[in-house]
């Protein structure tokens, strides 16, 4: 597989510390800013935001230019606002800066696994993307703890900063690592990406990807309140059972990404299957240690890891182009955004249990739009976007 495949990886890391990094210090950042708590919360609902509405409109105005050279546009934006961020005086900059960074996270996604599925083989492109995607699951193992230590030792600012150098190592990394790749003029063309959208079934498949993420965020949204005040674990304990569900994750991706290719529907539909049960009986069993914490890592292992399997199906309803790619990471954001906001409402009437069973009703729904294409789509196949963006000539040469 293309070391670029591993440059790729890095960069998302950069991005998903970023956006992590507000929810480990807000009580740092709330007497740093001169602001609350709960406002220092919007700062993540903005970055979510800017992500999932932002993303798809910078994309379109870098379609112009070759992947590589967007993804260092990106780096620029993304460090701009970072700095923004490090420097930050007010509560106003500091929302400016969140916005920025949303929008530029979410726009190198769907260019970078865009341009992952251009340097591999389709047979192994679940795989690749499932490595790509590392990038967000060490986001979670590593980022986000090592991020909030860096925060509280030498202040919050330091952790931006310390997430602006790691932007500048993965940018460079990026112009070393990652091949000269032609803009893709069958396929890169805003007509020809927009046209996949006139699909009904394009919206089918984004819609599972919604309620999967969904899902999984209804219940890992709330669970340092449901492991403490539920399961009766302390709250040193609550970081050490985040690890684990964050290695549980990684074991889960890359497992998923072996059997994404040639399973697509499958590896959904029994994900989506094993994620309602493991949220169900969370739901029922919070108050036991042990069953708790197996339901926990579960989710882990089948929720969030669907992540190879979701965007091959997408790529091969619509095409590998990064429009598709940046708007289905929208929709998967729209799912963190709806599930953890409905998740806050219905605790308010039936207590911590709740989100838990909101997550195993929308995997329930999930796997509603899955199965109508469980008989078919079973073997790889070349979507009809794999033919606008296969590399050809000089391109081909630096695939695997």
């Amino acid at each position: 597989m293309t070391r670029a495949v591993y440059v790729l990886a890095l960069g998302i890391f950069a991005m998903v510390t970023s956006e992590f990094v507000v929810a480990g210090l807000m009580p740092q950042m709330a007497e740093g800013l001169d602001a609350t708590v709960p406002q220092i919360g919007y700062l993540i609902t903005a970055f979510a935001a800017a992500m999932a509405v932002g993303g798809p409109f910078l994309t379109v105005a870098l379609l112009r230019f070759p992947p590589r050279t967007a993804l260092m546009v990106l780096f620029a934006v993304f460090l701009v606002g970072n700095i923004l961020a490090a420097t930050a005086t007010g509560y106003g900059t500091m929302m400016a800066a969140r916005i920025i960074t949303g929008i530029a996270s979410q726009a190198f996604f769907g260019v970078g696994i865009s341009l992952c599925a251009r340097l591999t083989r389709p047979e192994i492109r679940g795989r690749a993307i499932a490595v790509v995607l590392n990038g967000l699951m060490l986001g979670t193992l590593l980022g986000l703890p090592v991020s909030t230590l860096v925060g509280e030792r030498f202040g919050w600012r330091a952790a931006f900063w310390a997430i602006t150098l790691i932007t500048v190592v993965a940018a460079g990394t990026t112009l070393v690592g990652v091949p000269r790749v032609a803009r893709a003029e069958s396929g890169g063309g805003l007509r020809q990406e927009v046209g996949v959208f006139r699909k009904p079934r394009m919206w089918l498949v984004l819609s599972s990807s919604t309620l999967i993420i969904g899902a999984t965020f209804s219940a890992f949204s709330y669970f340092n309140p449901i492991l403490t005040d539920v399961t009766g674990f302390s709250t040193g304990t609550v970081p050490l059972l985040l690890v684990a569900y964050g290695a549980a994750t990684i074991i889960g991706n890359n497992v998923v990404g072996r059997f994404a290719d040639r399973h697509t529907v499958p590896v959904l539909a029994v994900g989506l299957v094993l994620n309602t049960l493991f949220l169900a009986d969370f739901a029922l069993f919070a108050d036991v240690p042990a069953p708790a914490v197996v339901c926990m890592m579960g989710i882990g292992l089948v929720g969030v890891t669907m992540n190879p399997a979701m965007v091959t199906r997408v790529q091969r309803t619509g095409n590998a182009g990064p429009l598709v790619n940046t708007v289905h990471s929208s929709f998967i954001t729209l799912g963190i955004i709806l599930s953890s906001s409905v998740g806050a409402v219905v605790i308010d009437f039936w207590g911590l249990r709740a989100p838990l069973w909101l997550g195993a009703v929308l995997a329930l729904a999930g796997l509603a739009t899955v199965l109508p294409d469980l008989p078919a789509r079973t073997a790889p196949a070349d979507g009809p976007g794999d033919e606008q963006h296969r590399l050809t000539g000089k391109d081909a040469a630096s695939a695997p």
